[in-house]
């Protein structure tokens, strides 16, 4: 009778742990479960109050006032004189970039040198200062009284309150985003490929055209997209070194500013949702070229 217990006691001293295991592992995972939605409600709700609540206002707005008004609004010599600096720009902002940026990257990248270190942190000063203060520093710079007036009254040249001014300011808000995206691809993607170009006797030039820029292409593409989108929002620095004069140096933000305090809502709420467009179209732009550079990094894996 002994053997006969001791085989009807063992399948359930063995089955207790395992039942055990099992409740446990049920219970961790209702609890990640449970831990998992309440951090995507979290999540979501802080978008949409931040993010689309006021997406969804502007468009509420914008279609209360009527698709006619804003096209009336939108249509008056001001508006697209502001519409049209913002393009220019973005325009020019974009295409200035595309060569600093790469320059910028390639030689904070490819070149070690003492001053290395700093061109790197200088890189990033934008990103930090805020836009309002850079134009207020360009205008002690540049103004009447700033330290190169002399020279510039000596030329006869004017920069404040004129579109070299918007220029000035756009292109230093804008600066980190190209060289940022090239310089982290460079750094991937290293100097093997750039060496064996030059020892099969290519020229700096058919090595830049030929290897560099292939490699860096979708980058480059990235960091100039997020260029137009910063240029297309830039706001304080224009204003301040603009001074957003109708019809010469208003651009597309402080028009809307300029809207919103004279209480033409249909010029506001036009002009904020002809951004808004544009700016989605930007996201769609850069979720794209964001897909392809997870593709070429897996086939490169």
């Amino acid at each position: 009778m002994q053997p006969a217990e001791s085989t009807t006691t063992r399948p359930i001293e063995l089955a207790v742990p395992t039942d055990r295991a099992e409740a446990a592992k049920k219970a961790a995972s209702h609890g990640s479960g449970v831990f998992r939605a309440f951090l995507l409600g979290v999540v979501f709700l802080y978008l949409g109050v931040v993010l689309v609540a006021p997406l969804v206002a502007l468009a509420m707005e914008t279609v209360d006032v009527g698709f006619a008004e804003i096209v009336r609004a939108l249509g008056t010599p001001t508006a697209l004189s502001a519409l049209w600096n913002s393009v220019a720009l973005v325009a020019l902002a974009v295409a200035i970039n595309a060569v600093v940026g790469t320059l910028g990257a390639i030689y904070i990248v490819r070149h070690r040198h003492f001053a290395r270190g700093y061109l790197d942190a200088l890189c990033d000063l934008p990103l930090a200062v805020s836009p309002v203060m850079i134009g207020l520093a360009f205008i002690l710079l540049l103004g009447r009284d700033g330290v190169l007036a002399p020279v510039l009254d000596a030329a006869g040249v004017k920069i404040l309150f004129s579109f070299p001014a918007l220029l000035l300011a756009t292109l230093f808000v804008t600066l980190p985003f190209a060289m940022r995206e090239v310089a982290y691809v460079l750094e991937e993607i290293g100097t093997s490929e750039e060496e064996a170009a030059v020892t099969l006797g290519a020229s700096p030039l058919q090595t830049f055209f030929r290897v560099t820029l292939p490699n860096i292409r979708v980058a480059l593409s990235y960091g100039l997209m997020m260029t137009a989108a910063r240029a297309l929002g830039e706001f304080g620095a224009v204003l301040v070194l603009g001074g957003s004069i109708a019809g010469h140096t208003q651009t597309a933000t402080t028009f809307i500013h300029d809207a919103i305090e004279e209480r033409d809502l249909a010029s506001a709420y036009g002009m904020a949702a002809v951004l808004a467009l544009a700016s989605i179209a930007l996201l769609l732009v850069l979720e794209v070229l964001k897909r392809r550079t997870h593709a070429v990094t897996r086939r490169e894996k």
